[in-house]
């Protein structure tokens, strides 16, 4: 049955959010992971499974801790309001401001879900270099683990505006992609799903990079942890 529902998921064409999840918050909770809620707007900010000065020298503490307790707690907020009033205005049945809030809903929920995958895409160990099936698709859809890198620093470096570089896997494809993602929401296939993220949000590196912003892009590539980033890519083949 689980099996069942999560190629009825990945195949549906439904939108990043929605997959992330059913299947990509859901399946290391140990991690710090957002899990579903207990009803609509109960979303909660999920706990660092690291300290807030882990990361130094790559990201420093105040950053971190800037961006976990008041950036991503606020899309969880917005988030949660979001899904609250548009509960209302089904019970009302006023759908005036379904406009706003679906925007927000996008928004906020989309905020909620990639900040959720960046912190646990970092390590304070890191490590290096792919492995295994992982290493093995990123050669079939890019050519190299080096080519797969230089294009990823260069489309999350050219974002336009504030948003992120994404690792996806697109099931309609049966591969990885590249995408960029403006805001949170805009620019990103549908049905991918988000393996490895980049924020390149001016809060996610300003204190420390200012407006280097390919610095700091160049230097998050040391700290990621690509065990996680292959259990996010394992659980599409299963």
């Amino acid at each position: 049955m689980k099996k069942n529902r999560r190629d009825f998921l990945k195949h549906l064409g439904m939108g990043t959010g929605a997959l992330l999840f059913a299947d990509g918050l859901a399946y290391t909770p140990s991690k710090g992971l957002a899990g579903p809620p207990e009803g609509l707007g109960n979303h909660q900010l999920p706990d660092l499974p690291y300290a807030y000065n882990a990361l130094e020298p790559v990201i420093d503490e105040e950053t971190v801790r800037l961006h976990h307790d008041k950036h991503h707690a606020g899309y969880v907020k917005g988030l949660n309001r979001a899904e609250m009033n548009l509960e209302e205005a089904r019970k009302k049945g006023d759908f005036a401001l379904i406009k706003h809030w679906e925007r927000e809903a996008a928004f906020h929920g989309s905020g909620h879900i990639l900040h959720s995958i960046y912190w646990n895409n970092l390590s304070p160990k890191g490590n290096d270099f792919p492995k295994d099936r992982l290493l093995v698709e990123l050669r079939r859809s890019f050519g190299g683990f080096d080519d797969f890198k230089k294009q990823m620093l260069a489309a999350t470096n050219s974002v336009e505006g504030s948003g992120w570089g994404v690792l996806a896997y697109q099931p309609f494809f049966k591969g990885l992609v590249i995408l960029q993602a403006e805001k949170h929401q805009d620019l990103i296939q549908w049905g991918a799903v988000p393996l490895l993220v980049i924020d390149v949000w001016e809060h996610a590196y300003y204190l420390k990079y200012q407006n280097r912003r390919s610095e700091y892009v160049e230097n998050v590539f040391r700290i990621i942890d690509w065990t996680d980033v292959a259990a996010r890519y394992e659980t599409m083949l299963t």
